[in-house]
């Protein structure tokens, strides 16, 4: 008992350490929600901790953000059209990244090991570099402004690490399981999709949220190959409330607040895969 009692309370420090990060990590978050509830004319005068001074004032909070946003900039529009982005964008990025990670991880082919090392080396690459010969090739293709344009753009961008994740979560699996695939007559394919795909869930589930949050939080690329406006997500419908002089910045705050609501329960939905993948994905190989 003794013993039990002295962990428990060796563990206190850090219960209160993780406590503490949680709460700076919420504050914003909860500031956000806050503000989107109060008047532009509270805003603009006082902090949203304001709030919890005279929490029973009804001048304190409105809906009018909300209303402004979801009936007079079409978000609605701009949500389908972050879906039509990011959900073909997501899986063509884990098809290839788990073809990819298969092929390195398993298959043998000349320059294997070095075109991998090239792969990995596109990690580091910024994207603004790529954005010139890009819209080059759009353009005299035809991609330019297209959703097949960005579905590929944020494919490329995120499949070197998509696939370096991959290979190390694929090189991990046990031998002996493709020996007795093959022994028993499968094919490379074979292997592929009844062996590898159910053992790899975690790394998918972990890089789809990955992938499917970063495009659905995504402004430059949107920015840069999507200029028309019908076709823009809810980043960029977003960033368009705020006038050239800075009006109607207020209205930020709700807006912001819808588009992380999806975000949230995709992460939440697939979260027991998410560091059981990661950590797999980054340790194996």
């Amino acid at each position: 008992m003794i013993q039990k009692a002295l962990n428990l309370f060796s563990r206190i420090p850090l219960h209160v350490i993780i406590l503490i990060m949680c709460i700076v990590w919420l504050l914003p978050t909860l500031g956000i929600f806050v503000s989107s509830f109060r008047p532009e004319s509270n805003i603009m005068t006082s902090g949203w901790w304001n709030v919890f001074l005279d929490p029973t004032s009804p001048g304190n909070y409105t809906i009018n953000n909300y209303t402004k946003v979801i009936f007079g900039n079409n978000i609605f529009q701009a949500f389908l059209n972050s879906f039509i982005i990011a959900i073909p964008s997501t899986f063509i990025s884990l098809f290839f990244a788990a073809l990819a990670g298969y092929a390195f991880a398993w298959l043998h082919f000349p320059a294997r090991n070095l075109l991998f090392l090239a792969i990995v080396g596109l990690i580091v690459v910024p994207l603004q570099m790529t954005f010139i010969p890009i819209l080059k090739i759009y353009s005299q293709t035809g991609l330019y402004g297209s959703y097949i344009g960005i579905w590929l753009a944020h494919a490329g961008y995120g499949m070197p690490l998509m696939i370096y994740m991959m290979r190390n979560f694929m090189g991990g699996l046990p031998k002996e399981l493709f020996e007795s695939a093959f022994i028993d007559g499968a094919s490379v394919w074979t292997a592929f999709t009844r062996l590898v795909i159910p053992l790899s869930v975690p790394i998918i589930a972990s890089l789809a949220i990955f992938q499917f949050l970063w495009i659905w939080n995504d402004l430059i690329v949107a920015l840069i190959f999507m200029p028309d406006p019908d076709k823009a997500p809810i980043t960029l419908m977003i960033a368009n409330l705020v006038g050239s002089e800075g009006q109607s910045w207020h209205l930020l705050l709700p807006a912001a607040f819808i588009s992380m609501v999806l975000p949230l329960i995709v992460f939440f939905s697939l979260q027991k895969y998410f560091v059981r993948g990661l950590t797999a994905g980054a340790v194996k190989g």
